[in-house]
């Protein structure tokens, strides 16, 4: 339509557009002779006339100004985004993995479902699946004050309270995800194995034999560590019954001994 073909284009632009646009148009007629808007119906009231105006466009709110919707949480899909937390929850699904399933049979992807971020997340804060173990089997425990609390009590029962206490560490699950990762790793990937000899020959075993102050420390701790991964192996790997399901204190007393001769008794006695 051209600007000719709107009445009343001379005077208020929007007061003409109003009283052509609220009218009913019907065909007109062939050769019929052009009629004015007041000829072909009545003078829409002012009011109406008012209200029939253009108003301006209205402006698009965005999504964080709409009512009841929070900023920042509208149109999320898929996994979460990294905030401040993601660090911890990708190194907790990565050690009930490792725990799981050992080194081989843990995938970046699976780690990544479990903390329920991106695969891509895993590798901006740890690099390679690798570097993630490591990270992940770090124990987080002061063995200096494992062995403090060890030693305070009847020496004759150290044996007894230092199996008691790993016992315990191991019913919780981060910490027996932990143990467990290191030692089903340790017999396919040389990176887990030479952390487990690491902890062996220099964790809270050593730590242990080292305050006791006894000749020979080094083959105390050693003796000790290959007595509790075996002991972490039967019971909590292969899952031997019945010490699979024998309580913690059951299992103190039967295996304390071993370890008491190991730590303060003469390694050369039958």
């Amino acid at each position: 339509m051209t600007t000719g073909d709107r009445p009343g284009t001379a005077g208020d632009p929007d007061d003409g557009w109003a009283a052509w646009a609220t009218r009913p148009h019907a065909p007109a007629a062939p050769n019929a002779p052009r009629q004015t808007a007041a000829a072909e119906a009545p003078q829409a009231p002012a009011a109406a006339a008012a209200g029939a105006r253009r108003l301006p466009a209205r402006r698009a709110q965005p999504p964080s100004s709409r009512r009841g919707v929070v900023p920042g949480t509208q149109g999320r899909t898929g996994r979460r985004p990294g905030s401040e937390d993601t660090r911890g929850r990708i190194l907790a699904a990565a050690r009930t993995s490792f725990g799981e399933h050992g080194f081989d049979g843990t995938t970046v992807r699976g780690i990544a479902a479990a903390a329920g971020v991106d695969p891509a997340l895993v590798h901006h804060y740890f690099g390679s699946k690798q570097q993630l173990f490591v990270a992940a089997m770090e124990i987080p425990v002061d063995f200096d004050a494992v062995a403090a609390a060890v030693m305070a009590g009847p020496p004759d029962e150290i044996g007894v309270r230092f199996v008691r206490y790993v016992l315990q560490l191991w019913e919780t699950p981060a910490m027996r995800g932990l143990i467990l990762g290191l030692v089903r790793s340790a017999s396919t990937d040389e990176v887990a194995a030479a952390m487990l000899r690491r902890v062996l020959a220099e964790g809270p075993f050593f730590v242990l034999t080292r305050a006791i102050d006894l000749p020979d420390a080094p083959l105390r701790a050693t003796l000790v560590g290959t007595q509790v991964v075996g002991l972490a192996m039967a019971r909590y790997i292969v899952q031997v019954e019945p010490l699979a399901s024998a309580d913690v204190e059951t299992v103190a007393k039967a295996v304390g001994p071993s370890i008491q001769r190991y730590l303060v008794g003469d390694l050369g006695a039958a």
